[in-house]
């Protein structure tokens, strides 16, 4: 056989089986290393590839490693643990609910806002989701709210963090399609591209995070509109009401200082992602202090669970990084180009091919897993298509946000499970789900048919 069809055909079952053995339960990482060192090496035997080739995994290595971009990451998953510990979402939700206790569908809008305002201010999905599903889904319960319409509207809430700003999913995102536009202007003579930034990213999510929070807030008034015996009003009694005020200021004050002195210092060009990471974390134990909740025992805590958070993502991206150095070698690179640029329509059609794809995937794998796996693969060609790099990373996000929703892996669905009474069935948060996937869909089609709601703001 030809050495270029077999090494196409060597590249296409690396993928599907990679996927045959993360269905099967085996870990992510190994999976991806393993299952493309065995392709590598079957490819080597065959005469596909030159296994010397394989001398630039160690530089790759070291690169992630000394990347002051990624550093961001771990910092960021230091301060969303941070304030998990300093109480802040448990004061958010319990004020929330009182100031729109007396609406119907109250609780579950008080649901939404706080779940973006986490988002913003964390980042955190599953600290985000056992949170609310430790506090508001007993009380939404007890209202008398549809047991599905209470779990679905604090999977999807909770979900937020990986499309709102600071997003470790963007970050990742952006170092990628940087090097990567990078590479495909070089080889399109233009030898002096406009780079891509994580903060370009975070511009570029700050609307279609809005929109996702609007849709979301909009279905809970319909229901309220249109259904009102599925979520009906909690009346606050009157004593409570007295100091609603002050509570209200109280609870929101420190998270919103937290997000403009976060947010506003990468949007407004002062900090670096990296340098404003690091602002977080340090004001995120400055609030634990102020909480009383600052301890050492509470600061190991954070930092074992910020370890083990980070090193798991980058294990993931050790492993990936094997893979697609194999699936280069092999040709698939190649193969993947000339289906995409084969198809009828161009650009679009492609991009939306694309999207499909990831849209499945997430039925099955997580967010890391598919961007490690699927960007390096697809993105060279789409930007040699020339779809904008800030488009597509926030569509990727906003696509992949739906990932935790999905059954059977959607990981919210997991989290809510664990902390969900035994008197509520699966199938009611499976079930939950379903109009909020709609709504994610929904958003998907908006922003690809105005590409302005993401690029306003940071091509503006």
């Amino acid at each position: 056989m030809d050495p270029v069809l077999l090494g196409e055909l060597l590249a296409s079952l690396m993928f599907f089986g990679i996927i045959g053995f993360l269905m099967l339960g085996f870990p992510v990482a190994f999976s991806l290393a393993g299952v493309s060192l065995l392709f590598g090496l079957l490819g080597w035997s065959l005469g596909v590839f030159d296994p010397s080739n394989f001398g630039s995994l160690p530089n790759r290595y070291i690169g992630f490693m000394s990347n002051e971009v990624l550093v961001a990451v771990p910092l960021f998953i230091f301060m969303g643990v941070m304030l998990e510990k300093s109480g802040i979402a448990e004061q958010l939700l319990l004020t929330m609910s009182k100031l729109f206790g007396n609406l119907r569908g109250g609780l579950g809008l008080s649901v939404v806002l706080v779940g973006a305002m986490l988002a913003a201010s964390t980042g955190v999905v599953g600290a985000t989701v056992v949170t609310m599903g430790l506090i508001s889904l007993p009380a939404m319960l007890r209202a008398g709210y549809d047991p599905k319409l209470a779990t679905g509207v604090i999977c999807a809430s909770g979900t937020l963090g990986q499309i709102i700003p600071p997003s470790t999913v963007l970050i990742f995102m952006g170092d990628m399609l940087s090097g990567i536009n990078a590479q495909v202007q070089m080889e399109k003579g233009n030898f002096a591209p406009v780079p891509v930034s994580v903060g370009d990213l975070f511009a570029g999510a700050l609307l279609p995070g809005v929109l996702l929070v609007s849709l979301y807030a909009g279905y809970v008034i319909f229901k309220a509109i249109t259904d009102p015996a599925s979520c009906p009003a909690t009346p606050v009694p009157p004593e409570e009401r007295s100091g609603l005020l002050r509570e209200v200021i109280v609870a929101l004050i420190p998270p919103l200082l937290l997000i403009l002195a976060v947010l506003g210092s990468i949007l407004g060009g002062i900090a670096t992602p990296t340098e404003a990471a690091s602002v977080g974390a340090v004001g995120a134990m400055l609030l634990a202090f102020l909480r009383w909740r600052m301890s050492f025992a509470i600061l190991t805590q954070t930092v074992v669970a910020t370890a083990t958070i980070t090193s798991m993502v980058f294990i993931i991206l050790f492993g990936a990084s094997v893979f697609s150095i194999v699936f280069r070698l092999m040709g698939g690179d190649n193969l993947v180009h000339s289906v995409l640029t084969g198809l009828p329509g161009g650009a679009m059609t492609a991009m939306i091919v694309v999207m499909i794809i990831m849209f499945v995937l997430g039925f099955i794998l997580d967010t890391f897993e598919i961007i490690f796996i699927v960007i390096p693969i697809t993105a060279p060609v789409l930007l040699a298509l020339d779809i904008d790099p800030i488009w597509l990373g926030v569509m990727v996000g906003v696509n992949l946000q739906t990932s935790f929703l999905t059954p059977p892996f959607g990981f919210a669905l997991f989290y809510l499970r664990g902390v969900a009474p035994d008197s509520l069935p699966t199938s009611a948060i499976y079930r939950g789900i379903i109009p909020f996937v709609i709504l994610q869909l929904i958003a998907i089609s908006l922003l690809f048919a105005f590409p302005q709601i993401v690029l306003w703001l940071p091509r503006g």
